[in-house]
């Protein structure tokens, strides 16, 4: 590839060449997932926490059509402060924003791609896009759920998104062959709730367990990423019923307004948001930051010479 296009910052490039743990951050949870400020507290907390255990955060995005790895606090500030006029990006729109020298916020998807060329193996977020309710009419698949099936990079999420079809997404993701890790827990969590009647491919309770079936996939040449699913916090978590609720009511608004394509994630998000009084956009902060501190026990293994 152009190695112009890839730049990375000094502190991930110092990370890479002494073998040290990196986690890959996603900047469309900045542009798209939360208002200012604290779509910026929250990109700036997340990182505090990576190097608070001894890792190199790696928060991706497109700015003036280079794909950057390693933000400075101007560059958050900037994609915090633009937010939804920075482009959600995913995989299909990168050669789109890079000829052109635009910014993009980058999804899982190209997360996840632009993560794997700069050689970072562990990535944490919030919860995976996936199968969009209604998609025998819709066809709503995200790309998520491609990337994850061919680039080598382990994500830590809290399951896929509430507002999606979680059964559809369980068998896209076995259609691809992506092991699903429930990281304690048997089930997979509902972004906002532990509870769930949806198994986990396998039950793992160390990250060092993680990190070795990592490992042991790509040495085998098994191309592809792994779903690690970690249940928001007991402390954190939402009533189901209330979110089921407070969804379906955004989905009738946003059907309503005929919102389609990569826009419906941030409307109904903002919608449950307000339906909430702001509880789920709580929720979806505390989960992130717990991702973030497993992905980093994972990281910290996965690079162990030890391993």
């Amino acid at each position: 590839m152009n190695l112009d296009v890839l730049s990375i910052s000094n502190e991930v490039k110092e990370a890479l060449l002494h073998h040290k743990p990196i986690v890959a951050l996603e900047s469309t949870i900045i542009s798209h997932g939360m208002p200012f400020p604290k779509n910026l507290e929250t990109a700036k907390k997340a990182e505090q926490i990576l190097r608070k255990e001894g890792v190199t955060p790696a928060t991706i995005a497109i700015l003036n059509g280079k794909l950057k790895v390693g933000l400075t606090l101007e560059e958050l500030t900037y994609l915090a402060k633009k937010g939804r006029k920075v482009i959600k990006t995913s995989r299909r729109d990168i050669p789109y924003i890079v000829s052109l020298g635009l910014d993009g916020a980058t999804t899982v998807s190209a997360t996840m791609l632009i993560a794997s060329l700069a050689s970072i193996k562990v990535f944490a977020t919030g919860g995976i896009g996936g199968v969009h309710r209604g998609v025998s009419e819709t066809m709503d698949i995200s790309c998520d759920l491609e990337e994850l099936g061919k680039t080598n990079v382990a994500v830590v999420c809290s399951g896929a998104k509430a507002i999606l079809d979680i059964p559809k997404t369980l068998e896209y993701l076995e259609t691809k062959g992506v092991l699903v890790i429930g990281y304690k827990t048997d089930v997979l969590p509902l972004f906002y709730t532990s509870k769930s009647p949806y198994p986990v491919n396998i039950r793992m309770d160390h990250p060092k367990e993680i990190a070795k079936t990592m490992k042991t996939k790509w040495d085998l040449g098994l191309k592809g990423g792994i779903l690690i699913t970690n249940p928001i916090p007991k402390e954190y978590e939402m009533d189901p019923v209330e979110m089921n609720n407070a969804i379906q009511k955004a989905i009738e608004k946003m059907n309503e307004r005929k919102i389609i394509g990569k826009e419906t994630t941030p409307f109904l998000l903002e919608e449950i948001a307000n339906e909430t009084q702001g509880k789920s956009l709580d929720a979806n902060i505390h989960l992130v930051h717990h991702n973030c501190y497993v992905a980093a026990q994972i990281a910290k293994e996965y690079y162990s010479e030890k391993l």
